[in-house]
């Protein structure tokens, strides 16, 4: 049976393009197996335990070879897998980092140690997530703008991925402020978040919601707000439609920021008010954990803006779902060197641990160097 939902916001009643009635797809959604809904619930409070928040090394091969290019290292299977084996075999991972987000290579493929990844995972007290969207591609009729793939086989990989021990997953959708956005692109967002989600739940996994205001432009954080208030009101809306249990997902957002090119800046605390005024207005509390992207922000903004989010109560558990903010350093650390391991499995600690503590509104940044203060922001990032 699907729990009441209750909400933070009152008297909201946001307006939503009309997209056109399927009967395919109200036929699919019209009975909602629930079979999973306990282990969801389940599942989405071990994730938001206090102090932790997610890891993404989901990168497709693509991505992760720009990443291993940065630091001279050829892209092969062979120095992927070494180099997720340093990042999810860092010893004492799991004190911080509650769940993490594989590509589709990593679920099924052992570490260097000849273990699976999902049993190193165990180890550490991890639950294995995966990325099941399949990317982005253009959207005809738009504003050069894209809309994410991969609903189709979504149902049959997903029961194939909680079979091999994936028990969350994350579909990522984006949205491009200078591109208008255009209300075909927010409503293919928002309509394709929420099927996706219903799909996973039914399939046993906590989908995480990942509804992205790309920080690409000129525009101030007012704008950002503006735009992210539309974003999410279709998103619930739509996940209303399809008869998705809050309490069994997450929401992975934007921190309401300026854009990356944008002359005015903003403190964490604007980063902060802006932020938390935006989820009580669009996100009812039943929605457990709100696990933030940091975007292209700096190592060091992403922790400061996280902390400022957390200097008071909230009905939500507020983390992150961090890739290039958690690994950038390390990364850089590691240089393709064996004997780098340890000192690049120490660097992430130290950003998972400085994360953790801004879970808890307790991060003290004068510990911090100048090189976490380094933005890892891509025009028109991909992953």
């Amino acid at each position: 049976m699907q729990t009441a939902m209750t909400s933070c916001f009152m008297g909201v009643k946001p307006m939503v393009a009309a997209r056109p009635a399927k009967a395919s797809a109200r036929r699919s959604v019209a009975v909602r197996a629930g079979q999973y809904d306990e282990e969801l619930i389940q599942t989405a409070k071990t994730l938001t335990a206090p102090g932790k928040g997610l890891l993404a090394i989901d990168e497709s091969n693509a991505t992760a070879g720009k990443r291993l290019d940065s630091i001279g290292v050829e892209n092969t299977q062979e120095n992927r897998r070494a180099y997720r084996t340093l990042l999810l075999g860092a010893p004492g991972l799991g004190e911080y980092i509650s769940g993490t987000i594989l590509f589709e290579e990593t679920l099924y493929d052992n570490a260097a140690s000849g273990e699976t990844f999902i049993e190193l995972l165990k180890k550490q007290g991890i639950v294995p997530g995966i990325k099941t969207d399949k990317g982005l591609v253009p959207l005809v009729n738009s504003n050069n703008e894209s809309w994410t793939q991969g609903l189709t086989g979504l149902v049959d990989r997903s029961a194939e991925y909680y079979k091999q021990g994936a028990r969350f997953c994350k579909w990522r959708a984006v949205v491009n402020i200078p591109a208008g956005p255009s209300p075909h692109a927010v409503t293919e967002c928002a309509y394709g978040l929420a099927r996706y989600a219903a799909i996973s739940q039914a399939a046993g996994l906590v989908p995480i919601v990942e509804p992205e205001i790309l920080l690409d432009g000129e525009h101030d954080i007012e704008r950002s707000f503006e735009v992210a208030q539309a974003v999410w009101a279709e998103t619930f809306k739509y996940l209303a439609d399809q008869k998705v249990m809050l309490e069994g997902i997450l929401l992975k957002p934007s921190m309401v920021t300026p854009a990356a090119e944008s002359t005015k800046r903003a403190s964490p605390d604007e980063v902060a008010d802006y932020t938390l005024k935006l989820l009580k207005r669009r996100v009812p509390c039943a929605v457990p954990g709100i696990m933030f992207l940091s975007g292209g922000q700096s190592e060091l903004e992403a922790t400061l803006n996280l902390n400022a989010m957390n200097q008071s109560p909230n009905p939500w558990h507020v983390s992150f779902s961090y890739a290039r903010a958690l690994q950038n350093t390390c990364l850089k650390t590691w240089q393709g060197e064996e004997g780098n391991i340890k000192a690049a499995q120490e660097a992430l600690l130290k950003r998972a641990k400085a994360n953790s503590q801004a879970q808890l509104g307790k991060y003290d940044s004068k510990l911090e160097d100048e090189s976490a203060d380094t933005r890892t922001f891509e025009k028109g990032y991909v992953y």
